[in-house]
């Protein structure tokens, strides 16, 4: 109705409230205002943001000279040097003339806390220098990076803004339908000719914000489309690292200097992620953050960081001993580790599933128990720490060996098998688990679990090994459901008999990967080939296309292992092949005249040198030969005199 009712009328400008305020340009740059803005603007990480920054700070190389383009960037102070103010309004006042030139210099105070003020803000090194003349000298990010920190330089010595603040009424003919506007219209533009500071959020924007065009009471208005909205309020958005870089600010974590590392060993230690240039906490970092909040709440307070900071001011100031700051940190620190170190895993698993458990176990509001292990129904879903770190699992266990990972991450699946086996169905023919796992080599599929059964005399029991077949390269674990799996599972496969020769050609993974295997000849399977799909005709082709080479000439059976012994091409020429041994045929003698017997003596000799083959015994160590008493201490011997013969 309301909508129709717009659409029917023809609205025109009914009151309009005029209010005019002033807005004082921002301080020029301090290290976290930089990151914010370039974060905002240019969207640069506070790490690209930095080594940007230190890139221009060094200096660049114009007129065959080298140059510092900005002061230290690395800093919390404001101020800026009195002959640098006094160019930049000699600036102002040249290319904009004296009304944007404001009667008494600016000065700017810092309100971060713990702020040592130790350098000026960061601003040009020589302000007269314009981005448009140092441009040809710039790589990209450079040029806006310095356009930037030139123009929040110019703007923090410019008149303020005026803004007139606008209540616009609008209504119709007969008064029945009536909409308000509030915004904002600009007066005199001041510093905003040259700089506006973004702002973090898009649509947080305040109504009175919004620019409106200069409207006068009684004039009609056009009608482009009438849009029915309905806005709620929000809950606080994540944090970018504009804005996360300005709340660290505020509650006095870090310096200037340690902002962007913060950030980055977040990152790395994968304990958040940037997502739409927003921060997403993964399930390791809410881990720690739990563990850490449980057992060490002092230590991740805020106020324990600025109070360290502040500490560290007075030790750089004198004023203060810092034996005395390490001493007393050490001791409450390490009675906090003494004390976690003597906790049972258990008590800490307790701690986290207590915490945690809104979270990993979300309750869908249907009525179920959102801890129910979906395949006994009888056990409860927990956090359990296994080989490769946590994961969930049943209560049950042994008996249900259900297990999901804390997560399942990205598009590509990397982290699926991180916190454990995930149990992906039943194999149809043994009706055991088929699960994807994640081991020291890169990520498998396996069939049923580890058992120990009696040997032959009963007397020991041993473990069985479960078939297990390694994930081809290019393949991600999320693409792995329970037929997939299976496939890799009842590798290597017969694909088909090559026509002419009736030879059976197989398809494999092994050590190096995917594999075709035709009468004793491998070749590998790349590109878009699947190990589990490909035919017999692409196959065939394949095996043609190959380079060719000589096939192995089987000689017979060894005697012993009753493995067949050949004679294979190599890269070097042929050699006698038994198993994993490779024996050299010697020089001068034929290849196709070797003997059985003759090839055996050769693998036989080769796998005895512990080359290529099993590794001989290490020969026992001879009993240590009993030292001998130390010989007596000889008298020195006595100079015999020698007789003078006669001259």
């Amino acid at each position: 109705a309301a909508v129709s009712a717009i659409e029917a009328a023809d609205m025109s400008v009914a009151k309009v409230e005029k209010k005019q305020t002033r807005r004082n340009p921002t301080a020029p740059f301090t290290t976290s205002t930089l990151q914010q803005e370039a974060a905002r603007k240019l969207y640069f990480a506070t790490k690209r943001t930095m080594q940007v920054a230190q890139r221009l700070y060094e200096g660049i190389q114009i007129g065959g000279e080298t140059i510092g383009l900005i002061t230290y960037m690395r800093t919390d102070g404001v101020q800026m040097a009195g002959e640098a103010i006094a160019t930049c309004r000699d600036l102002i006042g040249n290319d904009y003339g004296a009304d944007y030139l404001p009667g008494e210099p600016r000065v700017y105070k810092t309100k971060a806390k713990n702020a040592q003020e130790a350098h000026e803000a960061i601003r040009p090194t020589d302000v007269k220098r314009l981005p448009s003349d140092v441009a040809q000298y710039l790589d990209d990010d450079q040029k806006k990076l310095y356009e930037l920190i030139w123009k929040r330089t110019v703007a923090s010595q410019m008149e303020a803004a005026r803004i007139d603040q606008v209540a616009a009424d609008i209504s119709s003919p007969d008064g029945n339908t009536t909409l308000r506007a509030t915004g904002s219209v600009i007066a005199f533009d001041g510093f905003l000719r040259v700089y506006q500071e973004g702002k973090d959020e898009k649509n947080a924007a305040n109504d009175k914000d919004r620019i409106l065009p200069d409207l006068k009471e009684g004039e009609a208005l056009a009608r482009t489309s009438v849009n029915p909205e309905q806005h709620f309020t929000q809950p606080p958005p994540r944090y970018s690292e504009a804005s996360l870089v300005k709340t660290m600010e505020e509650l006095g974590i870090g310096r200037p200097s340690t902002y962007s590392s913060i950030i980055s060993v977040l990152q790395d230690r994968d304990y958040v992620t940037l997502e739409q240039r927003r921060f997403t906490p993964q399930d390791r970092g809410r881990l720690v953050t739990a563990f850490l909040a449980s057992f060490f709440t002092k230590y991740v307070e805020y106020n324990f960081t600025a109070e360290l900071e502040d500490k560290l001011d007075d030790i750089s100031g004198g004023r203060i001993d810092w034996k005395q700051v390490l001493r007393d940190f050490w001791e409450d620190f390490a009675k906090a580790v003494g004390d976690t170190k003597e906790l049972r895993v258990r008590d800490v698993l307790d701690r986290l599933n207590e915490l945690l458990g809104p979270h990993f176990f979300h309750d869908e509001g249907n009525g179920k128990d959102p801890r129910a292990c979906p395949t006994c129904d009888e056990g409860q879903l927990s956090l359990k720490l296994g080989k490769f770190g946590a994961f969930i699992g049943c209560s049950n266990y042994p008996d249900c060996r259900y297990t999901r990972p804390l997560v399942v991450s990205d598009d590509d699946g990397a982290g699926i098998g991180d916190s454990g086996p995930v149990v992906l169905g039943k194999d149809p023919v043994t009706s055991l688990d088929v699960s994807i796992r994640k081991g020291p080599y890169g990520t498998y599929v396996q069939l049923g679990e580890v058992e120990e059964v009696p040997t032959a005399n009963g007397k020991k029991m041993k473990k069985t090994k479960p078939k297990r077949s390694s994930l081809p390269r290019g393949v991600s674990p999320a693409d792995v459901d329970l037929e997939k799996a299976i496939g890799l599972l009842a590798l290597p496969r017969d694909i088909g008999i090559w026509p002419e020769t009736g030879d059976m050609i197989q398809a494999g993974i092994g050590r190096f990967g995917p594999y075709l295997k035709y009468s004793g000849l491998y070749l590998s399977l790349k590109g878009d080939d699947d190990v589990l799909t490909i035919g017999i005709n692409r196959a065939i082709d394949l095996i043609e296309a190959a380079p060719k080479k000589d096939p192995p000439i089987i000689l017979g059976d060894h005697p012993k292992s009753k493995k067949p012994v050949s004679i294979r091409s190599g890269r070097w020429g042929k050699y006698v092949g038994h198993g994993m041994v490779r024996a050299n045929i010697p020089k001068g003698t034929d290849p196709e005249k070797l003997s059985l017997e003759e090839a055996v003596a050769l693998v036989d000799a080769k796998a005895g040198t512990g080359k290529g083959g099993k590794k001989k015994a290490a020969a026992k160590k001879k009993p240590a030969a009993k030292k001998k008493k130390a010989a007596a201490k000889k008298k020195p011997a006595k100079k015999k005199a020698t007789k003078k013969e006669p001259a």
